[in-house]
């Protein structure tokens, strides 16, 4: 799905030039679950970042599909981001006016193909919860509802920064889960950036990043469902 070569991205910072991404070659398979993993300051959101079309390489290119993105113009990618990709973050994002099942509606409601709310949210395991709003939910029903936003219009790729970040161990796989389940149910290609080496059991490939470089890709051969992560 992707094929990225040569990555580079820098940032002029007055008299200091940050290296976030040196070189880096990065592929997507269809249905692959990939976590991204490295410390912070190790180019991870910033590959993420180009993947999904919220920012351009300095250097190399990035071709989703038959699509170039280092190459797209700004509406080009604003049309990929809406058709073609899912994001989760760290922090949910969800507007506290409105419910859950509204949150998703957002997205629903621009999409070409999208699946109705009360669907993305009962993938998730969140049919009771259609009318609760952000502050009536926890930490971890809210970032279930940030995935069925992202999955709602169903993307080709989710790309998902620190999902469990902000969440207690327990939550985090309940979290994680939801993330597992879209990929297997869906075939929704996932891609997961963490700094926890426990989340990477639960997936098909590894990718380690250090100072802006892959610096190892390892298949794993022993995957584990979410809820057997050791943490």
């Amino acid at each position: 799905m992707f094929t990225a070569r040569g990555l580079t991205k820098v940032y002029p910072m007055g008299d200091v030039v940050v290296h976030a991404l040196r070189g880096v070659d990065f592929d997507l398979f269809p249905g692959e679950l990939v976590v991204l993993l490295g410390p912070s300051g190790s180019g991870k959101s910033t590959l993420l970042n180009v993947l999904g079309g919220l920012d351009v390489p300095t250097e190399g290119h990035v071709v989703y599909r038959d699509h170039n993105l280092t190459e797209a113009g700004e509406a080009a990618l604003t049309e990929y981001r809406r058709d073609h990709v899912g994001f989760v973050f760290q922090f949910y994002n969800l507007i506290p006016s409105l419910t859950a099942r509204e949150n998703v509606s957002l997205v629903t409601e621009i999409s070409t193909d999208p699946m109705t709310p009360e669907a993305a949210l009962e993938l998730v395991g969140l049919s009771g919860r259609l009318d609760h709003f952000p502050a009536q939910l926890s930490g971890g029903e809210q970032q279930r509802v940030a995935i069925a936003r992202a999955i709602a219009k169903q993307p080709d790729v989710l790309l998902c920064d620190e999902p469990t970040g902000a969440l207690d161990i327990t939550t985090g796989v309940v979290v994680l889960e939801a993330l597992a389940k879209v990929n297997q149910e869906l075939g929704t290609a996932t891609v997961v950036i963490t700094h926890n080496a426990a989340i990477a059991a639960m997936a098909d490939r590894v990718v380690r990043l250090a100072d802006g470089h892959v610096s190892g890709v390892e298949r794993n051969r022993t995957k584990v469902a979410a809820r057997d992560v050791t943490w």
